[in-house]
C-alpha cells in the first residue's frame, strides 16, 4: 500500500475500511476511537497532535492492514453503485 495514499485517508475512514488499525490507536495511546474528529484528521494531523512522528504511525498502520489480510484498499475503493439515472430507460 502506498503511504501517500493511506495518510490522505481519514482516521475514521481508515478505522472503518481496516477495523483491525483500532488496536494500533489503542497501543499507541491515540484517542481516535470514538473521537468526533476522527472523520476530519488525517494520519498526519492524528500524529501531530499527539506528538508522535507520522512515519512511526503510517508503519504501524499499514504492518496492521497487511496483517489483517484484507483486500480493500483506497485505491480500489469499495464497490460502487451504477451511475445515477442508469436503472431508467
Amino acid at each position: 500500500m502506498a503511504g501517500a495514499t493511506l495518510i490522505d485517508l481519514s482516521v475514521g475512514e481508515i478505522m472503518t475500511r481496516w477495523p483491525a488499525t483500532i488496536g494500533v490507536f489503542i497501543d499507541l495511546e491515540l484517542h481516535c476511537i470514538g473521537c468526533p474528529i476522527s472523520p476530519f484528521h488525517t494520519l498526519v494531523e492524528a500524529a501531530e497532535e499527539h506528538g508522535l512522528a507520522v512515519e512511526t504511525l503510517t508503519d504501524a498502520i499499514e504492518g496492521e492492514i497487511a496483517r489483517s489480510g484484507t483486500t480493500d484498499s483506497p485505491a480500489s475503493g469499495r464497490r460502487r453503485s451504477a451511475a445515477i439515472g442508469a436503472h431508467r430507460r
